[in-house]
């Protein structure tokens, strides 16, 4: 079959961006929804551009998560997220530890296994694509880890928010175990976004902070895979730029001198309210690259290892938020 045509994807791209919520007064795209119509325009149309949807995915993202910055209070989101973040030294390194022996335990090639590993502690697609680079991961082993990532990516925007209710979560506790347990930004701020603001401010925070830990294990995995770096040059480790936007956006909207205040809180509340609309565009374009030659292509194995340690951060995280969270 093949895919919509290319100025109709556009239409419907555009209308992802279109702010239903503020005609109805209803927010009638929510984050999972979008990610829903994306699934079901990849069975029903085909993958529609690949390339095009992996770089508005990347760039959208990265510019949503900057302008969210715009409507957070730094000290505010610091002093909340301190819990979280301690936490995510410990989760980040334990997750890595338990992730390589599952791999060797499943015989699972070294590099997909510890891609995976990357993807399930840090943040996804982005920690895969970082890591892959510096290893010298081959095509196949970048396609399953990705491939592995998403797909629980995606499971994971539906099946939080429910969780949190079931668990009778606050905002501040879900958010924290969103950034921490969810393996990608997009469905990280998509399922904050759907349990309420505070939770989406905080799970970003979060979230962006973990992405942080992208570096020291670029340099870690130099290290660890260094017999197959011999005579192909120097690694080039890949730095979040967007991340310390988002932490410029955070401090102008906090320190704006009052006597701008007033004129700049309808700026920075416009910035905010296109970011979560574009954030809504991003899910589409996620859920719309996903099929089940992707599925299959991951194969059993990987997958079993993403789960296990999906269920490993996902209940550990949990249990500590819960008991250290009020």
């Amino acid at each position: 079959m093949q895919p919509i045509s290319k100025p109709l994807y556009w239409i419907l791209l555009v209308l992802m961006f279109f702010p239903f919520n503020a005609l109805f007064g209803v927010e009638v795209i929510t984050p999972a929804t979008a990610l829903f119509m994306g699934l079901v325009f990849a069975i029903v149309f085909g993958i529609p551009y690949p390339k095009f949807n992996k770089k508005l995915s990347k760039y959208l993202l990265q510019g949503s998560v900057v302008g969210l910055g715009f409507g957070m209070n730094l000290q505010k989101s610091l002093q909340s997220g301190a819990d979280g973040m301690l936490f995510t030294i410990v989760s980040v390194i334990g997750v890595m530890v338990i992730g390589i022996l599952l791999g060797r335990w499943l015989k699972i090639g070294e590099k997909a296994s510890y891609l995976i590993s990357a993807g399930t502690a840090i943040c996804g697609g982005s920690a895969i694509a970082a890591v892959g680079g510096v290893m010298k991961a081959n095509e196949k082993n970048m396609a399953v880890s990705l491939g592995v990532i998403f797909i629980l990516n995606a499971v994971a925007l539906f099946i939080f928010p429910p969780l949190g209710e079931l668990f009778n979560m606050s905002q501040e506790q879900f958010g924290t175990w969103a950034a921490i347990a969810i393996h990608d930004t997009s469905s990280v701020v998509g399922a904050g976004a759907a349990y309420g603001t505070e939770a989406c401010e905080l799970a970003t925070l979060i979230k962006c902070t973990r992405a942080l830990w992208i570096i020291p294990l670029a340099f870690f995995t130099i290290w660890y895979f260094r017999k197959d770096q011999k005579g192909e040059g120097k690694a080039k480790v890949s730095i979040p730029w967007f991340i310390l936007l988002f932490v410029v956006a955070m401090v102008i909207n906090t320190y704006t001198p009052a006597s701008a205040a007033g004129f700049m809180t309808p700026v920075y509340t416009a910035i905010v309210a296109i970011a979560k609309q574009a954030l809504v565009a991003v899910l589409f374009a996620i859920g719309a690259s996903l099929s089940i030659g992707v599925i299959r292509e991951v194969g059993v194995k990987p997958l079993l290892q993403a789960i296990i340690l999906w269920i490993v951060i996902g209940v550990s995280s949990l249990v500590v938020v819960l008991e250290t969270i009020d």
